[in-house]
């Protein structure tokens, strides 16, 4: 399971639907509705926030936005919509690690993705993350 702390825009297609299904997952486990992945260490900071439900569907909103920007069909009616906005701390250091990981997965399945990223030099977090000094987070699996 990945929960990008990237901006989704940067996914290329493959990984953007993983991202939607491996959330949809993630919100299950956060609702009790599944025995698997409750111990899964990228679900550490929803549940250590405030409203993790409602932080997970805030999550979900912009992995769909994405998704609608790209004409695909994902299911709108699988986000409660009624979350109130919030933000997390991510560190600069796990956005670094996340850059590299991504760029390593593009160069191997999508070229083109590939080659328009390698330009950038700052990448966006996803909109609930404010970026915080420090290294890699401690829940990634290294």
């Amino acid at each position: 399971m990945r929960i990008w702390s990237l901006h989704p825009k940067y996914l290329d297609t493959k990984g953007l639907v993983a991202l939607w299904r491996e959330t949809l997952l993630a919100k299950h486990v956060l609702e009790g509705r599944t025995k698997g992945y409750r111990n899964h260490p990228q679900l550490d900071r929803f549940k250590k926030a405030q409203n993790p439900l409602e932080l997970i569907n805030q999550y979900l909103s912009e992995v769909y936005h994405e998704a609608i920007a790209r004409n695909y069909k994902f299911d709108k009616e699988k986000i409660d919509w009624s979350f109130k906005k919030s933000k997390i701390p991510v560190t600069d250091g796990q956005m670094r690690y996340e850059v590299s990981h991504l760029m390593q997965k593009l160069e191997a399945r999508d070229m083109d993705k590939f080659q328009a990223l390698t330009s950038f030099e700052k990448f966006e977090p996803h909109p609930i993350f404010d970026i915080v000094p420090g290294e890699i987070e401690g829940w990634e699996i290294l």
